[in-house]
């Protein structure tokens, strides 16, 4: 492998999210995307960042570079990537995301537990609301409030059947997105010229690193580095 090409991957769950598996503490997707080589991670839990100190101490262990995020469920159910740079700004964005979601009690036995956990996967507890629901805010809302605290915005999966911008919207807005992420390349909707990433959307260990993508042209595995390389289209994807 190039020694310049940086394996990235911004799209994951842990045991936190309504839908992920018991088995994914972010401990396991850490040691999972350390042996496939990835050397830039997101955590992106649906709706909450309560998992991200745990992350943090993980990719620390690891050697990973972190990326802080979590992935919003607009009003309009189109499923958003908000990444940040330093925990605690995620945390902050994280907890304007829990207060704008409806006061609606998680049911374990449907949806599954979500579940906090600490780096050597001890439980600490439960969130009682349900991050399946949407939030209050709204796509086109939720675009520049995350620019403006000096995240990355990403739509996801916009090519899914639902829950993508297309599936939702009917189109993919003309927004400033620090990039797209899409299902199959090439694209077949209309980007606007904006950078086309992949992404795993792991919920278990099976699918850790099945879409990471390349940053070409760069050295440092930094968020500075995944910063410049989605504004120029520094990237590549490529599916395991």
């Amino acid at each position: 492998m190039n020694e310049n090409l940086i394996c990235t991957d911004l799209h994951n769950h842990s045991c936190l999210s309504p839908c992920g598996s018991l088995e994914m503490s972010p401990a396991v997707l850490v040691q999972g995307a350390a042996a496939r080589g990835i050397d830039i991670l997101a955590l992106t839990d649906h709706n909450s960042t309560r998992n991200l100190p745990a992350f943090a101490v993980c990719c620390s262990r690891a050697g990973i570079t972190p990326v802080f995020g979590l992935e919003v469920n607009t009003v309009e159910e189109v499923h958003v990537l908000c990444l940040f740079s330093e925990l605690e700004q995620a945390e902050h964005f994280g907890s304007i995301i829990e207060s704008s979601l409806p006061d609606i009690a998680n049911v374990p036995d449907i949806f599954g537990d979500q579940v906090i956990v600490d780096p050597d996967e001890q439980v600490l507890g439960f969130v009682d609301i349900s991050l399946f629901s949407s939030s209050s805010i709204s796509f086109f809302d939720l675009i520049p409030l995350v620019l403006n605290k000096g995240g990355l915005v990403i739509p996801a999966h916009i090519d899914r059947p639902g829950n993508g911008a297309v599936s939702q919207l009917g189109f993919l807005p003309d927004l400033p997105y620090s990039a797209v992420e899409l299902l199959s390349l090439p694209p077949t909707e209309k980007t606007y010229g904006s950078t086309v990433i992949s992404g795993s959307d792991a919920h278990d260990p099976s699918s850790i690193g099945r879409r990471s993508f390349f940053i070409t042209g760069h050295k440092e595995p930094t968020f500075e580095t995944l910063f410049v390389a989605l504004r120029e289209g520094q990237v590549f994807c490529s599916s395991r």
